[in-house]
């Protein structure tokens, strides 16, 4: 077996597809083998040529499956479906063009799509995290965002919540974490509260590739601001309790109205004790149904 991914460069986009890839690999019988091409690589005019040839030079072996994520991808793996007639064309997100020109397209709930025979619903974006099962009782992980263009960050709101963490988890051991996007201020302002020596503070500038996600599978529970709904997903997905930290909201959407949508399912308490404990793990489940196919 043989995957496809036509990528646009973007990191978050490629963990989908390699969330996807690996799910199948650990579940497949059979060798699956992967091929990430750029869109740089697959020139619209070689394209539309390799329609009659059915093969094209850049791709080493007949695909089984060819994954898009972005929509900038989504031409090219229509067309890479027409040149390689047996595959299967999988969009990991709402597609720019109708559903009906791929085979599938595995879309988060929060667009609001209905299930259907070509149509995979998922709870947040698909990830490559597995739960390893080596979680610590009593140990936090706190991870900060910072403004998006939904989000407000406020200092003095997300202060409040560290201090009730911390005071309502007097024996745990708790990392806290930032993001590219929390506020240069933030740091020096929380070094000058009382409660910071209850707290091991690992700026993101200092974290080397994959350490949030180690973090993850060590970590009971995980606070996430609610700016990161990726994080709040792959969290879930480690296996964590999940608490997440409110931010001023600048409008609400359909990102938003999935936050709440998922607090909803088990409500966080006023207290702030309360966490989400769902397990998800939505790549293997799409990876089965695919695998049926």
């Amino acid at each position: 077996m043989h995957i496809v991914y036509v990528s646009d460069g973007k990191a978050g986009h490629r963990s989908q597809a390699l969330g996807l890839y690996q799910a199948m690999q650990r579940q497949s019988a059979a060798e699956v083998t992967f091929q990430e091409i750029s869109l740089q690589d697959l020139a619209l005019l070689d394209l539309f040529s390799a329609l009659f040839s059915h093969r094209l030079d850049v791709i080493t072996s007949t695909p089984t499956f060819i994954f898009g994520v972005g929509s900038h991808t989504h031409l090219r793996v229509w067309l890479l479906g027409k040149i390689f007639p047996t595959a299967k064309t999988v969009i990991l997100m709402k597609p720019s063009l109708p559903i009906a020109c791929f085979d599938y397209a595995v879309i988060p709930e929060h667009d609001g799509i209905a299930e259907s025979e070509r149509v995979m619903v998922t709870k947040g974006a698909l990830n490559p995290i597995v739960n390893e099962q080596r979680h610590i009782e009593k140990r936090i992980l706190i991870a900060l965002g910072g403004n998006s263009k939904r989000h407000q960050w406020n200092d003095q709101k997300v202060l409040q919540v560290l201090e009730k963490i911390i005071a309502n988890n007097p024996d745990a051991e708790i990392i806290l974490t930032t993001s590219r996007r929390t506020p240069a201020e933030f740091l020096p302002l929380l070094s000058q509260q009382a409660y910071v020596a209850a707290l091991q503070i690992f700026p993101v500038a200092q974290t080397p590739q994959g350490w949030i996600f180690e973090q993850m599978q060590q970590a009971e529970a995980v606070w996430v601001t609610e700016d990161s709904i990726s994080m709040i997903y792959e969290a879930l997905t480690a296996g964590c309790k999940v608490g997440v930290i409110a931010i001023d909201r600048l409008k609400s959407d359909r990102i938003t109205n999935s936050i709440d949508q998922l607090l909803s399912i088990d409500l966080l308490k006023k207290d702030q004790k309360h966490l989400l404990n769902l397990k998800l793990d939505e790549a293997a489940r799409v990876a089965r149904l695919l695998l049926k196919i």
